[in-house]
């Protein structure tokens, strides 16, 4: 059994998901300023769980191009939406792997970057994404209502069905 606090990570990237429904490319990659396109927010998730569970944890980085692209602070572009959904999918399956096995001790451990211990604990990191999430879940669903679409996700989905409160009894 996963940890609760990926429990939570996987239903909010199940919302994110949620709020993409129906989105054609067009929409994807217009840029409404100063806020990105849905596209580059998607590359920008894929660019931090890449980083936080797949590349400090292992040392693999299996989309570079994703760090050069889509890192925070990097510049705004509209790529193809498809493109950055394949490489989400991809980095987060891959990320999956190392969460599934995280446990309390792991979580409450230092990063270790660069051959370095850094001052996040990898459970500052898995907290950071979950609402780094709901940020652009947000901005994404704004973006979405200022295009005119209608249908859109109004509230939080089956959290008490797909993560409900559970301690960690590890």
């Amino acid at each position: 059994m996963a940890h609760p606090l990926v429990d939570q990570l996987r239903f909010t990237r199940s919302e994110f998901t949620r709020g993409l429904r129906g989105l054609d490319e067009a929409a994807a990659r217009r840029r409404l300023e100063p806020m990105n396109c849905i596209s580059w927010n998607v590359g920008h998730l894929a660019w931090q769980e890449q980083q936080y569970f797949v590349t400090w944890p292992t040392g693999r980085r299996p989309f570079p191009d994703i760090d050069r692209e889509f890192v925070s602070g990097g510049p705004p572009s509209s790529p193809p939406l498809e493109r950055v959904l394949a490489a989400w999918t991809a980095i987060t399956a891959e990320a999956d792997a190392w969460l599934e096995r995280v446990t309390s001790d792991v979580l409450e451990s230092h990063v270790v970057s660069g051959g370095r211990q850094i001052q996040r604990r990898h459970g500052d990191l898995l907290q950071r994404v979950i609402y780094h999430y709901w940020f652009h879940i947000g901005e994404n669903a704004a973006i979405r209502q200022m295009l005119g679409h209608d249908r859109l996700p109004q509230f939080v989905g089956s959290i008490d069905r797909k993560a409900p409160y559970r301690p960690d009894r590890a």
